[in-house]
This record gives structure tokens, sequence and C-alpha cells, in this order.
């Protein structure tokens, strides 16, 4: 868990990597990696103006920067590239939308280059680990972006699809492997990857990790991996139960914090909406005939009723597809990407992909369902207003929410904004308190009896405490 930044030997073969995409540009399971020879092209680093710690990255680095429209860097890649460049470990605690992902993937990209060796099979030499296939997509797409000029072989690992073209990727040799952790521990066991080699270990989105039951996947990760590597750790929160995990990983790091008790929201506009249970549907349609709502996604909490809320949005003539754990990865993709592309007006989603959404220019967020961990309000809300823009998150509230709503209020430390003016507005849901202002007790229905077969094997989706896992 030292500093790990060692020169090698210069003059080693690089690959240059090129991205497998989809028609619609979003990456599939596999990114295909050929031989690269001869020079870069050079450019010349007055040409790429940048400022603050984005002054510390090589030229190449510089140029992807501004060629993915950024200039100064946010408050936590002002802090971490420094001492990432130094080869500290990183403890951070940032929200989603601070532009995390390129506050470490800038200077694992630098170092990368600086210290070239030949990629060796089925042994990277940076993992990432993250808890969503979303997620673990678009962090490998920040690679390709922002290693666009540089000789840097990468590809995601993540369930859902066929194994075969990612084991064929990893006998090429890697640089940086971004997976999620039960397809990567899988491939550990049949030995087309190995973790001795990791130079750089990134465990990203930790909370969720936990939320997710993904605890012992972790813990079986860290330790094939070699005591001598910097290690880099993220968490949107730091429950005591993330402090602890990071304790295992992290040795003497520097801590960074944006805001995290206090979100940062001032850019979004709160709206708030009493609503009978029953009604939910009916306000949804009436809001969705404005014409500001022009990219919107819906949160609920159950999977069941993303299904339903997609389903009478279509009905009701408005284009809407639902991502959540139980759809396919294929269906997960095309849904994300007829969203970007602008085929779908609605998104509905689950918590689960509340993380690993990253769309330019959604108008609105919609909390269809509050959530019942006010983290994950911030975390739904945060995937509008980005990249400096304005952006508006509107939540329905039952009575049997209103307990979920004063613990998000105290969490922001705002009192959301109410709008009593719509013709569905429930006073009985806003003044709901005790017994009422509580979800109604779950019906734990008998078990039907399983068949009685051979045992179910690692490789299925769910964990042993209940929540469901990615591949």
């Amino acid at each position: 868990m030292s500093k790990l930044h060692t020169s090698a030997s210069e003059g080693r073969t690089h690959y240059k990597s090129r991205k497998r995409t989809g028609t619609d540009g979003f990456s599939t399971h596999s990114t295909i990696h050929t031989p690269h020879s001869g020079k870069l092209p050079q450019a010349n680093e007055a040409d790429f103006p940048v400022k603050g710690a984005f002054q510390s990255l090589i030229t190449p680095l510089k140029r992807a920067v501004k060629a993915a429209g950024y200039e100064s860097p946010t408050p936590i890649q002002e802090q971490a590239i420094p001492h990432l460049l130094e080869g500290r470990d990183v403890l951070g605690c940032a929200q989603t939308g601070t532009g995390k992902t390129a506050a470490f993937m800038l200077p694992i990209l630098q170092y990368l280059t600086e210290n070239p060796r030949r990629p060796v099979p089925g042994k990277p030499r940076v993992l990432v680990l993250t808890p969503t296939r979303e997620l673990a997509a678009q962090i490998d797409d920040s690679v390709a972006v922002y290693g666009r000029f540089l000789r840097v072989a990468h590809t995601v690992i993540f369930g859902g699809v066929g194994q075969q073209p990612q084991v064929t990727r990893l006998r090429r040799g890697l640089d940086v492997v971004v997976a999620t952790p039960g397809r990567l521990l899988d491939l550990m066991q049949q030995g087309h990857v190995s973790l001795n080699a990791v130079e750089i270990f990134v465990l990203d989105e930790a909370d969720r990790m936990l939320d997710m039951g993904f605890i012992h996947d972790i813990r079986k990760v860290i330790a094939k991996l070699p005591e001598k590597r910097q290690s880099l750790f993220f968490s949107a929160t730091m429950a005591p139960e993330v402090v602890a995990l990071a304790q295992t990983l992290v040795h003497n790091p520097v801590k960074i914090t944006v805001t995290p008790d206090q979100p940062t929201v001032e850019k979004i506009v709160q709206k708030l909406m009493f609503v009978d249970k029953g009604d939910k549907d009916k306000l949804l349609i009436s809001l969705m005939e404005s014409r500001d709502l022009k990219k919107v996604i819906v949160f609920t909490r159950m999977k069941h009723m993303a299904n339903k809320v997609a389903d009478r949005l279509n009905r009701a003539g408005i284009s809407a597809a639902a991502i959540h754990g139980n759809k396919s990865q294929t269906a997960r993709t095309q849904a994300l990407a007829n969203f970007k592309r602008g085929k779908v007006q609605v998104l509905v989603a689950t918590d689960i992909a509340a993380r690993g959404i990253d769309v330019d220019k959604i108008s609105h967020v919609i909390n269809y369902d509050l959530p019942n961990e006010p983290e994950t309000y911030v975390h739904r809300i945060g995937r509008t207003a980005r990249a400096g823009l304005d952006g508006s998150a509107i939540s329905f509230c039952s009575a049997e929410e209103r307990n979920y709503l004063r613990t998000i209020e105290r969490l922001i430390r705002y009192r959301v904004p109410v709008d009593s003016k719509h013709r569905f507005h429930s006073e009985s849901a806003r003044t709901a308190t005790g017994s009422d202002a509580r979800p109604a007790p779950r019906v734990i229905r008998p078990r039907r009896p399983r068949p009685a077969g051979p045992a179910r094997s690692r490789s299925g989706f769910h964990s042993g405490n209940g929540h469901r896992r990615e591949r």
C-alpha cells in the first residue's frame, strides 16, 4: 500500500486502443486492442491552455481535456490530481457529478505513459472496481476519452453478457481493467485474470458496493492484490462500515472531502408535490404534457414499478423505457442508448442505476417514489444540473412517504418548496404523521418449496443478504 512510482525501461511496445461500440456509440462489453507502431501526432503544449491542477498533466492529457470541453478542474480534481501524481493513496468523499472519474483517471493515464511496460496477458496494471455495469462502462469510456492521444490498452468486464470476448481481451494484455466484482471473481477463479501485477487499485462508489452486498467479494479481491500498490478509495458517504473498509485498503492516505455533509444541490431547482399513491401516474402524465420536460429520468424504488410506470407512459403516448437490475445487459444498454439519442423521452430507473447514468442535458429528475435512504435522494437528483447547467428535480410524496421526506430535508438542510396548486394535491399526504407517515408493514408470503436439483453456483445473480448483485 506504499507509494508506487518506479520507472520502467523506455521504448517498450504499447497498444493503441480502439473502442467497440454500437451504432449509438455506447460501449459494449469489451474493447478491441490493436498494436500501434510509429509515433503519435505531436502537439504543441501552448495550443491547449488549461488551469489549476490540469497544468501538471502531460501534453496529450491536456489536449484530451480540452477536446472534452474542460479547462478548469473541479474541486475534487484540483485536490486529488497533485497527490495522485505523487503516488499517494487517496481516501475521497465526494458526491456524484463532481468530476471524480477524471480526478483519478487522468493521473493514472499519466503514470502509465511515464512508466511504460508491455501488457502481460491476464495481468492488468490498473484495476478499477465499481458496483454497476453502467458505471463500469462509463468509466471505461472515460479511459477512451482522456487516453485518446495515448497508447493505453483497456477494457470493461461485467456480467449479463458472454465472457469469451472479455477473455480474449485479457489474453492480449491490458493496462487498465474496469470491472464489477462478480464477473471479475468468476474470471479469476477460471484462471483468466490475475491481480498480482496490479500497480494501482481504485475502489469506486464504496458505499453503494456495501449497500449491494459486495463486501465479501471486495475482500476477496483485496486479498489477491499485491501489498505494494497505490490504492484509491472513493465513496459518496462515509458511514462507519465504509470507513472500516477503507482502513483495510489505503495506507497513510490523503483525505479529500467535497462537501459531504451538505450535498451540492444549489443549482438544482427542487419542487415537492404531495399526492395520493393512486394518483401518481395521473400526476406524472400531466407533468409530461409540459414542453419543458425534454429529457427526464423517473426514479422508482421497485423494479416491477419501473416497468409499470414505463408501460403507462407509453400507453399515454409518451416514449419511455425502464432500466433496472432485472433487465438483461442488452436491454439496459439499448434503453440507455435510446435515451441518450433522444429516441426515448423518459428513462424510468431504480436506484441500482442511479449512480450509473451519465447523460448530458437531463432537464428533469422526477422521484416517483421517495427513497428510503436520504443520501440516495442526492444521488438521484444529481443526474441533472451537470457540467454547469441548471436542472430541476420534482418529488412526489404520498402519506406513507412523509417520514422519508423529513430525513431527506434533514440531510440536505433545506425545506423543499411545495407546489400545492396541481389538481392532484393531497392534503392528507401533506399533514400525515405517526403511523400514517410510514409505509405499511410488508406482508411476508410463504415461499414456495424449490424443486430439487443441483446447487446454484456463484454465477447466480443474488447475494446472501437479499440484494441483487451486479455481474
